[in-house]
This record gives structure tokens, sequence and C-alpha cells, in this order.
């Protein structure tokens, strides 16, 4: 009788990022599994600011200022060099070449190439700060997006695969590193250029400079205009990215299904459609973006071949000097240049871009702590549990849960069954907080569980589900995790108890055996051992057993059963069973059917009622049978 997937949120796609400390193992919960109402919000995208989006990524880079302020005079003094080299190649041609004074002319080439050495290397110097100035900024960025991952709600990942979210930690980051290490260094060296080069001009003849900036309105506007559309299609890009790499995630996971069904054609034929729209969408960001520089580079040619006439015109007039002229051409080059250069990064930057914002669009994501106001901590904690006229619905319209009411004693057992979908995962998704309730109260030790800080209340919840999950990590730290300042008899004992120590200590490595991912190396049944000695070791007051035995055989189970009874012994413990043979001494009983309480009692009291648990029971012996 394991629950729908609205109801146990046990699937690999809404599996949590790390269960939250005490607990056995990662909680599911809300509707977010494969199906689920939340599945379709990775398709939408979000309006883009690129405004804000580039003052966000300053509030980042500014952070650095020392580094920055370095760039910033490298560039300044790498830029000033090398805008001198024009104007000494021009005093070369007048002062020197044209008169014949060789001596002269060594002298000048050898301080030209003093110039150009030193700018080099200034510009070695500035690419070398600002490489460190955005992996540490990028660091931080990659450190508050992973914390804010921490703190978002269950609900957050049932609507979004692994492979999106791994995507936007690891794809969209990369981006934003890229840009900053390349893009950030270019635009203040333009600047710098394009000032500098503005200022030669005018200082050589005023007239020419006017001719020069006839086309930057052409430019601008043709920027803005291939800008728009290359900005689509790399959000797009970006987009459809996340997509791919969440299907290859659940794939690759669910090898085993896709083999057993032979769907190997069908996942095939997915992948394609999914890999062909991100085929369409790249290959008209890549060609909108290319388009930049060669369309920079013929207005730029334009400019040229117009000053290069004017200027002949002119020294064949004696207006000029063929001196002048050739160094007015170089800085017309040097003008047009540092926008051939972000023309050419165009592609980097949008994309860039593009990622900060689906970085920035989780880190605007509220948390589930963002709307606390509870400060009130659970003490001593005796384990009376109350719920008392309890309704709730993943959907506002669509209840799961109808005045449900219950009072669980200290140290009782409390049993739920109940059909699939029937509600019984979402109270305990409401005891935790996982969800928080539409309606009624529920009360532990009689505090409002709304009143309560949230990490103080799941400090005092131990849950070990069907789903055993296990960190690819020793055996050890896998149980340490129930409690971080464990010892480590603290944590053999805690093995001991959960009849885990055995098989254990027959490993290779005993306790410092390292596990796969998810413990893949190991039976289920031992995995769930393991679990349960980590919630053993955590000593939590309230017990939540969600079908703990039911994927196992009926050799481990009593092992498994074993285990939980000295966990469960003295807390109080709500069972969500599988087997109702499980639960015969269960102090209470509750039947859950349409989200509702329709039965309660002991086993012998609902067998001798002779309803809907009577037939729940009899039908497991006759299938058994």
């Amino acid at each position: 009788m394991a629950e729908s997937n609205r109801d146990t949120q046990t699937a690999s796609s809404a599996r949590p990022m790390s269960p939250p400390m005490g607990m056995g193992g990662p909680m599911g919960g809300g509707p977010g599994g494969p199906g689920g109402p939340g599945r379709g919000m990775m398709a939408k995208v979000r309006p883009k600011n690129t405004r804000a989006t580039l003052q966000r990524i300053w509030h980042y880079l500014r952070r650095q200022r020392a580094g920055l302020i370095s760039v910033f005079i490298l560039t300044v003094i790498g830029s000033g060099l090398a805008l001198a080299g024009p104007y000494m190649i021009g005093l070369a041609i007048d002062k020197y070449i044209i008169p014949h004074d060789y001596g002269g002319l060594i002298r000048l080439c050898a301080a030209l190439l003093a110039i150009y050495v030193l700018s080099a290397a200034m510009t070695w110097a500035q690419a070398y700060v600002m490489t460190g100035v955005s992996q540490r900024t990028v660091c931080e960025l990659r450190a508050d997006l992973f914390a804010k991952i921490q703190k978002l709600p269950l609900q957050f990942f049932d609507s979004r695969t692994h492979g999106e979210l791994m995507s936007r930690t690891t794809n969209d980051i990369e981006n934003v590193s890229n840009t900053l290490n390349q893009s950030v260094t270019q635009l203040i060296s333009s600047v710098i250029t394009v000032a500098g080069a503005l200022l030669f001009m005018l200082k050589l003849n005023i007239w020419l400079t006017l001719l020069s900036l006839v086309t930057i309105p052409l430019v601008m506007f043709v920027t803005g205009k291939i800008s728009g559309y290359t900005r689509k299609h790399f959000s797009g890009q970006q987009k459809h990215l996340g997509e791919i790499n969440g299907f290859i995630e659940e794939t690759v996971s669910g090898q085993k299904v896709v083999k057993s069904f032979r769907r190997e054609a069908k996942t095939i034929e997915q992948f394609n459609d999914i890999n062909t729209k991100l085929r369409d969408v790249g290959t008209k960001a890549q060609i909108f973006s290319g388009m930049m520089g060669p369309v920079m580079n013929v207005l730029n040619n334009i400019s040229f071949a117009l000053i290069a006439a004017v200027g002949g015109w002119m020294v064949l007039n004696d207006m000029s000097t063929i001196g002048i002229i050739v160094s007015f051409l170089n800085y017309s080059k040097q003008f047009g240049r540092p926008i051939n250069d972000l023309a050419n990064q165009f592609n980097m930057i949008q994309s860039g871009v593009a990622g900060a914002e689906r970085v920035f669009e989780i880190m605007d994501t509220k948390t589930e702590y963002e709307d606390a106001t509870a400060s009130r901590e659970l003490r001593q904690v005796k384990g009376e549990v109350v719920l008392n006229g309890v309704s709730f619905g993943y959907k506002p319209d669509v209840p799961v849960l109808k005045n449900v009411s219950l009072t669980a004693n200290p140290g009782d057992t409390i049993a739920l069954v109940g059909p699939t979908g029937a509600g019984k995962t979402t109270i305990i998704n409401l005891l935790t907080r996982f969800y928080d309730i539409q309606e009624g109260t529920i009360t532990i030790d009689g505090q409002r569980i709304r009143d309560l800080d949230k990490d103080q209340l799941r400090r005092q919840l131990g849950i070990v589900l069907q789903d055993a999950y296990l960190f690819a990590d020793t055996i050890r730290e896998n149980i340490r995790y129930g409690r971080l300042d464990a010892t480590n008899e603290q944590i053999e004992d805690a093995a001991r108890l959960a009849n885990a120590d055995g098989f254990i200590r027959k490993l290779p490595q005993g306790y410092d055996t390292v596990l796969s991912a998810e413990g893949s190396n190991l039976s289920q049944g031992q995995r769930q051992l393991i679990t349960i000695a980590r919630a053993i070791l955590a000593d939590p007051a309230i017990l939540i057993l969600d079908e703990a035995t039911s994927s196992v055989d009926t050799r481990t189970e009593m092992h498994i059963q074993e285990a939980m009874n000295s966990l469960m012994k003295g807390r109080t413990s709500f069972v969500i069973a599988h087997r109702l043979s499980t639960i015969r001494e269960a102090d209470q009983i509750l039947v859950i059917n349409g989200g509702e309480i329709i039965e309660r009692g002991t086993h012998q009291q609902l067998l001798d009622r002779q309803g809907f648990y009577y037939e729940l029971y009899n039908s497991q012996f006759k299938r058994v049978g």
C-alpha cells in the first residue's frame, strides 16, 4: 500500500539535496513527483532584465575592490602605452623617415619597442589579477547559491529535476565565471582605448575625427537589434540545456526501469526531441552572435576607407602631413577595435548574463524560513502530538486531508494505514512542517508547531523512509550524519542497536568502508539498517517510520523490525504501514481513506469491527496464501 506520487514523494526527481539534521534520511513531500502539479514549472522563463542582473553581478564584484583597482590601474597604463604607439609612428614618418634621419629613427624604434613590450607586460598582469578577482567572485556566488538551495522548501525540489538544478550550479555559474574573467577587463580596456584614441584623434585633426564618428549611430542601432535576438536565444539555450541535463540524470538513474520495460527506443526518441530543440535554439543563438563581428568589421572598414580617402586628399592639398594621416588611420582602427572585440565576445557576454539570471532566479526564491516569526524552542519534549481539525491540499481546490484529528500520548505508537493516495505521508509532511497546514492546528506538548522554530522542531524528529538514502562517504560518516558530534563508540553502539554492526564488521574496511552513490554497493536491507542506526544516534523524541520495511524480504524485515523496536522504545512513534502484520502491537491504528480517518482503534478492535481494516488485513493474508 505504498502512497501515490502525491503522497510519498520518493521519486528521484523530487529527492531533496540533503536531509534535515537528526533524520534517518531525506523526506520528500508535496505534489511534485513525475506528473505532479509542479512539473510544468520548468518550462516557465522569467522575463529577462539585463540591467538588474548586471547590477547584481556588480554587487559581488565590488567586494574585490583592491583587485579591481589594480586591474584598472594596470589597464590604464597598458592602454596608455598602446595609444602612444601610433603617435610615435606618425612622428617617425614626418621627422625621421622623410628627412632620412637614420639615427633618430633607430632611437625612436627602440623606444617604440620598449613601449610595446611594457604594454604587453601590463596586459598580462591585468589578466593575472583579474583571474583572481573573477574566481573569488564566482566562488562567493556559488557558495551563496548552494547555501540558498539548502534553505529552500521541499516543494521547490518537487517542481525541478536534479539535472536542471545541477545545470544552474555548474554550467550557468561557469558561464558567469568566463564572462567575468574575459569581458570585464575587455570592457575596461575598451572604454580607456576609445576615450584615449578619441583624444589623440581630436588633437591630430578635428574634421577627420567628426568624419570617423559618422558611423557610430549606425553601429549602435545594429548592435541593439542583434543583441535583442541574441539574448533571447541564449536564454532559451540555457533553459533547454537544463532540461536535457535533467533528462539524462533521470534516465541514467532509472536504467534498470528503462531496460526492464524495453523503453530504450522511446527514451532515445524523447532525448532526440529535447536535443533537437537545444540544437535549434543554440544554432540561432550562435548565428545571431556570430553576425555581430562581421557587421562591425564592415562598418569600421567603411569608416576607414572614408578617412583614408579624405586624408589622402588633404595630403595632396598640403592640408596635412603623411605622418599625421598614418597616425590618424591607426587611431581610427584603435577606436573601432574595442567595439569589434566586444562584438566578438558578445556570445560569451549574453551567455553569462543569461546564466546569471538563472542563478539569481533561484536565489530570489522564497526560503521556508523567510516568513518565520517563531522563536519558541522545544525543551524536554514528552512527545504528546495532537492534530485538531487539520485540512490541507497541495492545490487549493484539491483537498488531500479533510478535518483530520488525532492524539498521540507520550510513548504511543500510532499506525497510519490506508490505500494509495489516502493522505498518510501528507500527515507526516505537515507534522515535520515540510508543508504548513491550511486549516486546524498541530501541537507538540501543547505548543503549536507553527509557533516553533523549524530547526528546533526537526531536531526532535527522527525519520526512517522506505527509500533509504545514503551518501557517497564511509558507513561511519553516514551514521554520524544523525549527530555530527557523536564519537566513534556512540556510532558503533547505535549500529549494534540497529542490528547493523554484524554485517558492517564483515565488510573489507568495516565502518570505514566507502559507499558508492546512494549506497548502491549495499543491499536494500543493509541500507535501511544504517538509516535506522542514524536515527538512533540522533536520539529523537518523536519517531516517524514511513514504510521502512516495505521493499525487503521477510527475513530482512525481521532484522529491521527488531532494530525499529529498539528505536521506538520510549518514543512517540508514527508508523506508516505497508504490511499490516507489523503493526499489531500499535497503541492506535488510524485507517485513512480519501483524506479522512474512517476507523481508529487497536488491531483487535478493528478486526472485531469487521470494517475497512478487517477487509484490508484479510486481503493481505489471502494474497500470501
